[in-house]
């Protein structure tokens, strides 16, 4: 099976980051494997910074805007939310960070 390739520009991040107060914003799962196909969502975890005020609804938001910039269902994940240590140490030994301020 050939991979997807996703292609975003980096400028999209870097103020999609900027805006919502977001020190560190990584790809995990799917899209860094071989398995990524035209049917996968893409998987983000974010660190926001200690000021952001930051709650379900503004996740929603991130999630809706993150669905236009790459064309596809995106899970946003923030990193501290990350309680189980088994899948928390999965996540973050894969993860690529895109974006670290």
């Amino acid at each position: 099976m050939k991979k997807e390739k996703i292609s975003v520009p980096k400028e999209k991040i870097i103020a999609f980051c900027q805006r919502w107060e977001i020190v560190e914003f990584s790809l995990f799962g799917s899209i860094l494997r071989d398995d990524f196909n035209a049917q996968s969502d893409i998987d983000v975890l974010v660190v926001f910074a200690k000021k952001a005020e930051i709650g379900l609804f503004e996740i929603a938001q991130m999630q809706i805007e993150l669905e236009d910039i790459y064309g596809r269902p995106v899970d946003v994940v923030e990193k501290d939310s990350l309680r189980n240590p088994y899948r928390r140490e999965e996540i973050l030994k894969t993860a690529q960070v895109l974006y670290a301020d």
